[in-house]
């Protein structure tokens, strides 16, 4: 099973193109800064892509809706 689940994603961002676009800049974000939200030893993922999933489904990342 993969983690986190696609499902529970989709219940947070609302499509699958704002997830996918969320995820890239915050995982660019990850690469540059080298800022995580959580401790490193608390992800699953060792990858920087994985730890943006990781951070969205707990709660870390708010996205905004703009008008």
């Amino acid at each position: 099973m993969i983690y986190p689940s696609i499902d529970k994603l989709l219940t947070l961002v609302g499509s699958k193109y704002l997830l996918v676009n969320v995820v890239a800049k915050r995982a660019d974000e990850m690469k540059n800064t080298g800022h995580y939200q959580m401790k490193e030893n608390e992800y699953k993922s060792s990858k920087d892509i994985g730890r943006a999933l990781e951070e969205i489904a707990q709660g870390l990342i708010h996205m905004k809706k703009e008008d």
